[in-house]
């Protein structure tokens, strides 16, 4: 089987590659099994001096940032962010990771008594590509820290950025085998997990992939985190800063990579007394925004990153208005050579709605009114997704009250869903289970032992 990768902004063809034999992959896991009895053997300093070398890499190869938009059509200035909050991760794990994982005493009847942060061994990261460098970093900065050695695989699509991580890794001088790149395909991984080196998996993707990877590693008792599809709601009270909402809206909706990102806000729920202003300000905006060549800085919104994705939303957008939403601006392909979907917002007057079920990705801002704030919550809530969610209102003691009664991983008050290396980040319902980032994170993949003496 072939991994190809096409750039969607032009449609040209970028790499082709086999996908490794099972022999291969075999020889790559034995490998990592080797390194990891010296691996966790290393200090933590030593860890925190590669963690970050490796940052000031990512901060000074300016080649990666045009491979990440040349492989995915993120803006140029997109992927720059994206390194930069890679390389701040990295950063933040190395400082802190030690005391994250140190001894916990607990005092109880034993004389002495403690717990344990061990590493497991190798772990298998199954990883998307609409952040080819963060989402995988955000995983194997903690597991590396923690002892653990990581094998990738990554999206078919972004196997150019694949192979530069694993390149990174070695030059910035991890040991060979610590952190390796895995050329396989779906139909593959299967195989991966079976294997008894693998102790666990992480997945970035979407449902049905989670759904998958889960039930493969389930039935071999070995442990999942996952990070799945999410319609976070944009809950936006009659007394909120309208125009602060907007902007907020704007950018919280394509997340510097037009709208395909997980947790970027999809579903637009405002009072109906400034619903109309609010449109129509945020129409204002949407139309400025400049589609085209990601290579240009001042380009806002690039390609989406293949026809598959282009085609689903273009038939998500023609079934809802088809259910009774309201076209207000864009609903069609951009006129240019790649994968561009003009912005477009779509008006509801039902929540049950196709736009409102399903995860669009695509920049696609898709707005309903309510009267109370119960009708407000339970309309966030009937999705069947729970990453994150933002509430708009000057009144904290109300929004601090609806964020409690909001169904989801995440909640921002005044702002909007961003992973932060200090919290914890994951979703629950069909957005997933686990978490990454913060202590919370980096002990999921640690044996939590505990040591008592008498």
């Amino acid at each position: 089987m072939k991994l190809i990768s096409i750039n969607p902004t032009n449609l040209e063809l970028l790499v082709e590659l086999d996908t490794l034999s099972s022999e291969e992959v075999v020889r790559k896991l034995e490998l990592s099994s080797k390194v990891f009895h010296e691996w966790s053997k290393t200090s933590f300093e030593e860890r925190r001096r590669l963690l970050k070398k490796l940052a000031r890499s990512l901060r000074e190869d300016d080649n990666i940032s045009k491979l990440i938009t040349n492989e995915v059509g993120k803006t140029i200035k997109a992927s720059k962010l994206e390194l930069e909050k890679a390389a701040s991760t990295l950063e933040f794990i190395a400082n802190n990771g030690e005391a994250m994982l140190s001894d916990r005493e607990v005092k109880t009847a034993h004389k002495k008594s403690f717990v344990s942060f061990e590493p497991l061994g190798t772990i298998l990261a199954v990883m998307p590509w609409n952040f080819p460098f963060w989402q995988v970093i955000r995983f194997a900065a903690p597991s590396l820290m923690a002892g653990n050695v990581v094998v990738l695989k990554h999206s078919s699509n972004v196997q150019m950025c694949a192979a530069k991580l694993e390149k990174v890794f070695i030059e910035a001088g991890f040991p060979k085998g610590v952190f390796q790149n895995l050329a396989i395909s779906s139909s593959q991984v299967e195989e991966v997990i079976n294997n008894p080196i693998i102790k666990a998996v992480t997945l970035t993707g979407s449902e049905h992939a989670g759904s998958e990877v889960a039930m493969q590693a389930g039935r071999q008792i070995k442990k999942t985190v996952l990070e799945l599809g999410g319609s976070d709601a944009f809950i936006v009270s009659e007394d909120a800063d309208i125009d602060k909402s907007v902007e907020l809206a704007l950018n919280g909706r394509l997340k510097n990579n037009a709208g395909q990102v997980c947790d970027a806000l999809k579903r637009f729920i405002i009072h109906s007394s400034i619903k109309e202003e609010f449109i129509a300000k945020l129409k204002t905006r949407v139309e400025a925004l400049k589609v085209g060549d990601p290579n240009i800085e001042d380009t806002d919104i690039g390609p989406l990153v293949n026809e598959q994705i282009l085609s689903t939303a273009e038939e998500q957008v023609t079934k809802a208005i088809s259910e009774g939403a309201r076209l207000i601006t864009g609903g069609k392909r951009a006129d240019l050579k790649g994968c561009f979907y003009l912005p477009t917002i779509l008006e509801l007057d039902s929540k049950d709605n196709t736009v409102f079920i399903e995860e669009v990705f695509a920049p696609v801002w898709s707005v309903i009114g309510f009267d109370k704030d119960e009708d407000a919550i339970e309309i966030a809530n009937s999705s069947m997704f729970g990453l994150g969610g933002t509430i708009m209102t000057k009144d904290i003691k109300k929004g601090l009250e609806m964020a409690r009664k909001i169904e989801s991983g995440n909640v921002f008050i005044n702002s909007v869903v961003a992973s932060d290396p200090r919290l914890p980040f994951g979703g629950i319902k069909k957005s997933g289970y686990g978490r990454e980032l913060s202590e919370f994170g980096i002990r999921e993949f640690v044996n939590i032992k505990t040591i008592a003496v008498d």
